[in-house]
């Protein structure tokens, strides 16, 4: 079965107004089966993750809908949210804030997707600490989302998406990609850009306007350019009764609209086929 996954940073309520209209219509566009949103912002008076995903035939689901009371910060940051081509069921929302990476207001979100034809597939949306300094936390909440994807793992290949903000060279990234341990424990995840994906698959890069000014003040270097927004697919050794083959990767929101950047992040596209074996 052929799956189309997207996953983007909103950048929450900042900039243009008109951006989650923008982002709506290219969503239309490419008209994924699973997305990962981060920094949806989500309130009484309005949600944007129904912004987002209006017209798509899209089922969303966010953080806020779970918790029974928001983390600090998301009125103003938001959280993270899912939408499926096909009504999911939520396992799990996890909160990865720890005591030295407490200003993150994104849990992550396990659900279950039944695949027509196919069977169940567990779709992982999520953050990481963003602080440049904090790969430490980062390195334990990867691990975290890792036993997050074992509580609940199906036959067919997990799937996470998100922004980790982290490069691959990060020891987070590097043990999702099964290249390192971390605390004596070790797994492996396929890096879809990794496969499929060409060139450098930057995201979050001072050539977008929008995350120009952000990158200065934080990173205070004039080139920086970095891939943190991963789709990453379970392996064989995790799922040995079943395949996901990376068909295709590329960048998406990566271009003005209208001229209008539509975020500080650029998104990321992957195609798969995701199949049961006997």
């Amino acid at each position: 079965m052929r799956l189309r996954i997207v996953t983007l940073n909103v950048w929450n309520r900042q900039g243009d107004p008109r951006r989650a209209g923008l982002i709506n219509r290219e969503l239309c566009k490419l008209a994924p089966d699973l997305v990962s949103f981060q920094e949806v912002v989500q309130s009484p008076e309005r949600s944007q993750l129904d912004e987002l995903i209006h017209d798509t035939g899209l089922h969303g689901t966010h953080q806020a809908g779970i918790l029974r009371s928001a983390p600090p910060y998301a009125d103003r940051f938001g959280g993270n949210a899912v939408a499926t081509r096909w009504p999911h069921h939520v396992e799990e929302v996890l909160d990865l804030r720890m005591s030295d990476a407490n200003d993150i207001p994104w849990c992550s979100l396990a659900v279950t997707v039944p695949l027509p034809g196919a069977g169940d597939v567990l779709f992982i949306a999520t953050t990481t600490s963003w602080r440049l300094s904090a790969e430490a936390a980062r390195e334990r909440q990867a691990v975290a989302l890792t036993d997050l994807d074992a509580r609940h793992r199906r036959t067919l290949p997990t799937i996470i998406a998100g922004d980790f903000n982290a490069t691959p060279d990060a020891a987070s990234i590097r043990y999702l990609r099964g290249l390192q341990s971390l605390g004596g424990r070790s797994v492996r995840y396929h890096d879809a850009w990794e496969i499929a994906g060409e060139g450098q698959g930057h995201t979050w890069s001072v050539d977008n306007p929008n995350a120009k000014a952000e990158i200065g003040a934080i990173v205070r270097q004039p080139h920086h350019r970095r891939r943190v927004d991963y789709v990453f697919v379970g392996s064989w050794d995790a799922h040995p009764k079943a395949i996901c083959e990376v068909a295709a990767a590329s960048l998406a929101f990566d271009r003005p609209v209208d001229g209008i950047w539509l975020s500080d992040h650029f998104g990321v596209v992957v195609d798969v086929e995701i199949r049961a074996i006997s």
